[in-house]
């Protein structure tokens, strides 16, 4: 058997580090809760901690989100695909919008349920997912500031979301200046500039962010800790409130490269000989948890004397060397996980997933 556990006691205390320092700083922020795929164990957890403000990517989760929290201010995270405008508009409080005449639906739509909806326009800042150019910003806002049943409250961007573009203190003065534009050119005020996400947090710590910037959007820092510049966890939080656990469904010791001829896997990886290691043998686990439910590579043991060697579909095979640990079929190793490694066990059917203290 397999199971993610989610630990309470550091989910609350990395919750308490990160509200403090948004606090001290006038910051509003919200957390991302897609990476628990709409787990209501989990989400529960996350609710209690006493959040204001949802972000998620799934309008199912944001569902089950309103269902646990009436009160809490749902986000959509990403422009809103046509089929969905109208749950979009009665689970999302706000949504993040690139498109005209996407906006001038959620409109419609938020007339008819009589609600007013708020957008977040997000704005192409060089990583080339969503927003909006520059350059067409004034028109864009002309366009969609005075329709019915809208109200925009704020400008946003994303960073290292798909071509790895990292958030510069330049950038983030770039997008205060577009709202400085905006507020001058219609005479109003957009609450806010949602530049923050985990990824600039650093830029936080570093007394490098624009006064201007007053909104963040926070999920791996919450969960991981992580200081996405250095790779590192930030002083003061913990790396580990998920934690990995998987049986040993077989354990022997064997040659330390294959026998016969090779072909490529089922992944379409092929495997080199490294001709030192013809002779020598060691010992190997198999856990019962496979690449149907995570890719090996986001894996990190915490024995540090073990190695991950790869995975087939449901079954992961772990290098434990001289297997000094005493290691026997039926004992369960223990891993942390990257990011992506935890987005692909919460979405497995397969894993059970559980709340410690």
């Amino acid at each position: 058997m397999a199971v993610l556990k989610l630990c309470r006691t550091k989910l609350r205390h990395n919750y308490n580090h990160l509200d403090r320092i948004f606090r001290e700083k006038g910051i509003d922020w919200g957390i991302v809760t897609k990476l628990l795929c709409g787990e209501e164990t989990f989400l529960k957890e996350v609710l209690d901690l006493g959040v204001k403000e949802v972000h998620d990517s799934r309008v199912s989760n944001l569902i089950a989100i309103k269902k646990m929290a009436p009160d809490v201010q749902t986000v959509y995270i990403k422009p809103a695909p046509k089929q969905s405008i109208p749950d979009i508009i009665r689970y999302a409080d706000v949504s993040f919008e690139t498109e005209l005449d996407i906006i001038r639906l959620l409109s419609e739509e938020a007339v008819r349920q009589k609600v007013t909806h708020k957008i977040i326009i997000m704005i192409e800042m060089g990583d080339l997912r969503e927003g909006v150019m520059g350059d067409d910003l004034v028109n864009f806002y002309a366009q969609i500031f005075k329709l019915p049943g809208i109200s925009v409250i704020g400008l946003g961007a994303n960073f290292n979301c798909l071509h790895g573009v990292m958030p510069t203190q330049d950038k983030l003065i770039q997008l205060s200046l577009y709202k400085q534009i905006i507020d001058a050119k219609f005479n109003l005020e957009i609450p806010w500039v949602s530049g923050g996400t985990s990824v600039t947090i650093p830029l936080l710590f570093n007394h490098q962010m624009p006064k201007g910037v007053n909104h963040f959007r926070i999920g791996e820092a919450l969960f991981f800790g992580l200081n996405l510049f250095t790779g590192e966890t930030f002083e003061g939080m913990h790396d580990d409130v998920f934690e990995f656990c998987a049986e040993i469904i077989e354990l022997n010791q064997k040659p330390m490269i294959p026998i016969g001829t090779l072909a490529e896997n089922p992944s379409g990886e092929s495997f080199e000989i490294d001709e030192r290691l013809y002779g020598k043998t060691s010992h190997r686990a198999i856990l019962d948890v496979g690449l149907l439910d995570i890719n090996p590579k986001y894996l990190l043991p915490k024995d540090k004397a073990l190695s991950v060697v790869g995975a087939s579909s449901d079954m992961l095979v772990v290098e434990l060397g001289e297997n000094e640990q005493n290691y026997k079929v039926g004992d369960v190793l223990s891993f942390n996980l990257r990011y992506m490694g935890a987005l692909s066990i919460m979405n497995s059917r397969y894993i059970a997933k559980e709340v410690v203290e």
